[in-house]
């Protein structure tokens, strides 16, 4: 037996004795293995044992306005790019991952050459169509999740908006607040990037081994030491869906974005957001010269006509600095 647990042990060098065991429970029903410390005891007495050193992380004060909890799978899903790296031939890889909250499923794992909109969109697409469409998206402030017009939009927020889903931003500066991408980012550099691979093809073969082995062997103490996979189902909100409109009350005065990211104002233009390009806003009167400017219910700022400024909404103090839905 001890033999046996250390050639698992040598199969799954970054399985510690608690994951390794239920590798070998599962994949060996009939045999009777002993406890999870007694492993840890015969990995130790071989040599075997991986001593990590943690790191301490300065404590942070909670938000008053704190991020969703996934109840369920598809309630939230994660994005985010991992650290870039270079292969071994020298080429920079932009790891692109989405991974479920609720069921730590790894939704997409994917080589990127260049963090852009339009790749980033795709792969939503495509794990769009292959999963459904989740209720909330959480990501970082970085591009192309967010960009520094108003609220933080970028062409890919109001892509998703659009589509119904709710977006969550973590306050700048504090990845902790989306705590288990990086402890999945962390997990994914040990097992396929440390070395990295010879090229961006078998990188990718690489992360797509590693995305089977941990959505359906792999198990997962917060999950009762089961697989991602056996936890995880797909939305039943199927993809594509139409986009929604922002609706605008009946007395406000409609706007359509121009491609310069402006709307007409009498004979001169008001820039809003390039972001905004095709899309409807609305202006509201809350004053003599003053205008709320508007996409759907989010208030994106307030015109000035006498000044002839705008103001954009702080983004510190709204609450859609980190939720934002139409």
């Amino acid at each position: 037996m001890e033999a046996f647990i250390v050639a698992a042990r040598k199969h799954y060098p970054r399985s510690g004795p608690r994951m390794l065991r239920a590798r070998l429970v599962a994949k060996y029903p009939g045999r009777d293995f002993p406890s999870s410390s007694t492993f840890g005891n015969i990995i130790k007495r071989n040599g075997l044992a991986t001593v990590r050193r943690r790191r301490q992380r300065a404590r942070v004060a909670p938000l008053a306005e704190p991020l969703g909890v996934a109840e369920a799978p598809n309630s939230i899903w994660c994005i985010d790019y991992k650290g870039d790296f270079k292969t071994q031939d020298g080429q920079r890889c932009y790891p692109l991952t989405i991974v479920d909250a609720f069921s730590r499923f790894c939704i997409r794992c994917e080589v990127t050459s260049a963090i852009s909109t339009t790749t980033t969109e795709q792969i939503i697409d495509e794990a769009f169509r292959e999963y459904g469409v989740p209720a909330t998206i959480r990501s970082d402030n970085g591009a192309p999740f967010a960009a520094s017009g108003p609220l933080g939009l970028s062409l890919l927020a109001v892509w998703l908006l659009r589509l119904g889903i709710r977006l969550e931003r973590i306050s700048p500066g504090k990845p902790q607040q989306n705590g288990r991408q990086e402890r999945f980012h962390r997990t994914l550099k040990e097992a396929t990037a440390s070395p990295p691979a010879p090229s961006l093809r078998l990188q990718q073969r690489a992360f797509d081994h590693f995305r089977r082995d941990y959505n359906e062997e792999r198990p997962h103490q917060a999950l009762g030491m089961k697989p991602p996979g056996t936890v995880y189902v797909p939305s039943s909100k199927r993809y594509p869906c139409g986009l929604i409109a922002p609706q605008a009350p009946s007395w406000a005065q409609l706007h359509v974005v121009q491609r310069d990211g402006s709307i007409r104002w009498g004979r001169k233009r008001l820039f809003i957001s390039s972001a905004l390009w095709g899309q409807r806003v609305h202006t509201d009167p809350i004053g003599k010269t003053t205008w709320s400017v508007s996409l759907g219910h989010l208030e994106l700022g307030h015109f000035d006509e006498a000044k002839e400024t705008l103001r954009f909404v702080s983004h510190r103090r709204r609450r859609a600095a980190h939720y934002l839905e139409l």
